[in-house]
């Protein structure tokens, strides 16, 4: 059933373009009810308006919280205009029917992300009106559209112009969706900063407010599908804040994964910085002074995995570094038969427009990697109140985020010999390493570069078996990291028999001080963390 437009409440905050859809509504004969500063835009504009309150007879009162409160206003929404028990208290209390409810909300979610933004500030920011108005509109959908984001007013007024003045009860019902994920995004905010405030970590109700970005090729497999939704909320450098340079081939579900898990471990680093991912651990990682060093040598570390794989660097991407990526997989890639160049994604802060156009130059991959454009990576606005929300069959396991990097000061140094300088600064990037690394893992680094891992073992001496197998002889002289403390000290004696030096580990297990006598005997340095990283 499609419902002719005859009267349009109009009542908003976001006030963008409601003075030329209010104009649009006035040209096809619709009345325009409004409130308070939407109605003095409108006015000022030329527009015929009439005052809520010469609707309800009743004035704004206490600040405007009290204004469209009023049986006239609902009334004229939520009534059912084919029961004739609805038609005649319309008529006995005087009430005009609303086809059209155009409103949204009290910025809230911006007002309490200021910095200076006080408790009280929040509270006034919390719209009531507002709401029941979108939902007394949205129930009775069957009747009224209700309209709550200025990208859907060139869509009304298009169908009223193509439809003899009316709205489809298809846009109706569509709307009404959207209006009904509004207020219970809205309401989700808001229980968020009241929890926040209380400091209750873990409220007895939880909910989510995410918001779509793109429907995805398919899941994990082709056989699933997926979409992408984002936290509006966050502010945080991360890559739903990022921006897609270039498209390529649409981004999947599983280059999402992958580039989130690059970006993430990256952040743990402030020098130059590159790192490459496959399949959700890193099968490189590399610090240099300079970053086209540090890509050459997070290539290096694993160039078989690397093909293919997720780049993430932590400085804008030059001419000179697109060549040398390029190159580095093209070489690679053509001795293997597999075509040239080939990554995944290229997350960077930012990109020169020359390594743009060199990379937009290649013919069989240039046009497919996605290049992501983070912005100067800012520590400082990193979310340490954001859960890491994992999903299990019915429910959501909440935790806090694993935002523990390398704590130079709360080492335990357990050995007779102590590691050097330049152990430990590779003892970092092993240690930062394993804690973005599938649990169990076994990390090992040699001159600030990755050089093996073993990841998601079922016992932590199967993972140093693989980490030094592919690190060979470059193994000798190397450090090694472990994400949880070494049961037993078989871990210890296979990592000197591949000539590893030193050792990072949490500690903690029954067994630590026969572990650390076995490091004692074969002359290996070891450090506790005192904290472990599983990642599941």
């Amino acid at each position: 059933m499609d419902v002719k437009i005859k009267t349009a409440l109009i009542s908003v905050s976001n006030k963008d373009g409601i003075v030329e859809f209010a104009q649009e509504l006035t040209r096809m004969n619709v009345k325009i009810i409004s409130t308070g500063g939407t109605a003095k835009i409108l006015k000022k504009a030329g527009i015929d308006v009439a005052d809520v309150e010469s609707v309800t007879d009743f004035p704004e009162m206490m600040d405007g919280r009290v204004k469209t409160l009023h049986p006239k206003i609902h009334g004229g929404i939520l009534a059912v205009r084919d029961k004739t028990q609805h038609t005649e208290a319309m008529k006995q209390h005087g009430i005009e029917p609303i086809d059209l409810v155009c409103v949204n909300l009290y910025p809230f979610e911006q007002t309490v992300a200021k910095e200076d933004c006080t408790f009280q500030d929040a509270i006034e920011n919390i719209d009531i009106g507002g709401p029941a108005m979108v939902r007394s509109a949205a129930k009775n959908h069957r009747f009224v559209t209700v309209v709550t984001d200025p990208s859907q007013y060139e869509k009304v007024i298009e169908q009223i112009k193509t439809n003899a003045g009316s709205i489809s009860e298809q846009l109706r019902r569509e709307f009404a969706r959207t209006a009904f994920a509004l207020t219970a995004s809205y309401d989700t905010a808001i229980a968020a900063y009241f929890n926040a405030q209380a400091g209750e970590q873990y409220p007895t109700m939880f909910s989510i407010a995410a918001k779509k970005v793109s429907s995805l090729r398919y899941g994990e497999n082709p056989h699933q599908t997926a979409g992408f939704y984002k936290l509006p909320a966050s502010r945080e450098n991360s890559i739903c804040n990022a921006e897609l340079l270039q498209g390529g081939k649409q981004i999947s579900f599983n280059n999402l994964q992958d580039t989130n898990a690059a970006f993430e471990l990256l952040k743990e680093f402030d020098e130059p910085t590159a790192v490459l991912v496959k399949h959700l651990n890193p099968c490189g990682c590399a610090i240099d002074n300079d970053i086209t060093e540090a890509y050459r040598k997070a290539y290096e570390g694993d160039v078989i995995s690397a093909f293919g794989s997720i780049i993430a660097l932590n400085r804008n991407v030059t001419e000179d570094l697109a060549k040398v990526i390029m190159e580095s997989y093209s070489r690679f890639g053509k001795s293997r038969g597999a075509g040239g160049f080939f990554a995944e994604v290229i997350i960077a802060p930012g990109f020169d427009k020359d390594a743009l156009d060199l990379i937009r130059t290649l013919k069989a991959w240039g046009a497919r990697v996605r290049l992501m454009q983070t912005g100067h990576i800012d520590k400082t606005k990193i979310d340490t109140r954001q859960y890491d929300i994992r999903s299990i069959v019915g429910g959501l396991l909440l935790q806090q985020r694993d935002l523990v990097g390398w704590e130079p000061d709360k080492l335990t140094y357990t050995t007779k010999k102590k590691p050097t300088e330049q152990q430990l600064e590779d003892l970092r990037i092993a240690w930062l390493t394993a804690k973005h690394t599938k649990s169990n893992t076994i990390t090992l680094v040699k001159d600030r570069k990755l050089i093996g891992v073993g990841a998601g073992q079922m016992n932590r001496v199967e993972s140093g078996l693989i980490a030094y197998k592919h690190a060979g002889d470059e193994a000798k002289g190397a450090v090694v990291a472990s994400d949880a403390f070494f049961p037993f000290p078989d871990n210890v004696e296979i990592a000197a028999r591949a000539g590893v030096t030193a050792i990072a580990q949490p500690g903690g297990s029954k067994k630590d001080n026969d572990v650390i006598a076995a490091a004692d005997q074969l002359g290996l340095s070891m450090v506790f963390t005192g904290k472990r990283h599983f990642k599941h």
